[in-house]
């Protein structure tokens, strides 16, 4: 698992409004940290487009394997177990990478 992949995650149980369900998620966290630790940190997807500014839309290809079109909802980043992972879809291209980033350091912005 690398950053930039887009895997199936499972993050039930939740509380309040945290993102649920069965859903694609994009891995943020360096390749190092990957390799060594039982954690990654993701953000989630949804096909159900907030439009919200600065979040990634993503259309499908061959190279991401989404299904359906899909907004990379940064707002919701957390840091999951590698057993939430499933099944493998793709990844985003280093273009689209460096806009969640871009996106994230807004967020965290004084």
């Amino acid at each position: 698992m690398k950053q930039g992949d887009i895997y199936e995650v499972y993050l039930d149980p939740t509380i309040g409004s945290e993102q649920s369900g069965r859903r694609p998620a994009v891995i943020i966290s360096g390749n190092l940290v990957n390799k060594l630790v039982n954690t990654v940190i993701i953000c989630p997807l949804t096909s159900k487009l907030k439009n919200y500014h600065g979040n990634l839309i993503v259309k499908p290809t061959k190279q991401n394997g989404l299904p359906k079109t899909s907004e990379v909802m940064t707002i919701h980043i957390r840091s999951i177990s590698k057993e939430r992972l499933r099944k493998r879809y793709g990844s985003l291209n280093k273009s689209e990478f460096n806009q969640v980033v871009e996106s994230l350091n807004k967020i965290i912005k004084f």
